[in-house]
């Protein structure tokens, strides 16, 4: 016993503890959803966010304390969105004949996506700083917080709404397939991909090849889409 508390406070007074605590957690995760068949609802990036949550708020560990570890997975993200871009190459056939579809789909789904939080923000009386920051929720992070920033809202909420949406997507979206009977991979990736972004895509990869790429590609041009347009359409709202 003694020897775990001694290891637990030199971890968590060090570099090493986010990034253990990390990899740790999120290894346990994504073992208890695969043996649970990767269960929507066991989404393992989910329950690593929420038992990372709890054990810096229980451990009293500050979040710059966290992140000085769990940067070096940081870094790691840029190069594995990259990495889609293998699927969206080997689909590249497939994906120049429908191009015209696939964007009308992007302009839409963005569009949706950011209206609907409009209208419902306005409804509730949000100040605008936070409709600005919810305006791009549907689009990956780091895009999301620029793009707030530009609008005139927090981007630490941005960030905040990106996240959040990402993970009701990837939990919610198998659910809704199914009641809407859509069973094509392709459908169901980029939908995921448009409206929860990289969770949504990392969703899509466990389901199929071909859902994992039109994600890919769904989350891209949401990104493009929405630093190009949403500045636009806000000085209009």
């Amino acid at each position: 016993m003694n020897e775990l508390v001694e290891l637990w406070l030199y971890l968590s007074a060090s570099p090493l503890f986010g990034l253990a605590a990390t990899v740790g957690v999120y290894t346990l995760a994504a073992h208890a959803s695969a043996r649970l068949g990767q269960a929507p609802w066991a989404n393992p990036v989910l329950w690593t966010v929420l038992v990372l949550a709890t054990l810096l708020l229980a451990s009293g560990t500050p979040y710059a304390a966290y992140f000085a570890g769990a940067q070096f997975i940081h870094v790691l993200l840029g190069p594995a969105v990259v990495a889609l871009g293998w699927l969206l190459w080997q689909r590249r056939q497939t994906l120049r004949g429908h191009a015209l579809a696939l964007l009308v789909a992007a302009l839409a789904g963005g569009g949706a996506a950011a209206a609907s939080a409009l209208v419902l923000g306005q409804l509730a009386g949000l100040p605008p700083a936070v409709l600005a920051s919810l305006a791009p929720k549907s689009v990956t992070a780091p895009v999301a917080m620029g793009i707030a920033e530009r609008i005139g809202g927090v981007p630490a909420l941005a960030a905040v709404f990106a996240v959040l949406t990402g993970l009701i997507g990837a939990v919610t979206a198998p659910y809704l397939f199914k009641a809407l009977r859509i069973t094509s991979p392709a459908v169901r990736g980029f939908a995921l991909g448009t409206a929860a972004h990289g969770i949504g895509a990392a969703r899509a990869l466990q389901e199929h090849p071909d859902a994992g790429g039109h994600a890919g590609l769904a989350f891209a041009l949401q990104a493009v889409l929405a630093a190009l347009l949403l500045p636009l359409v806000m000085r209009l709202f």
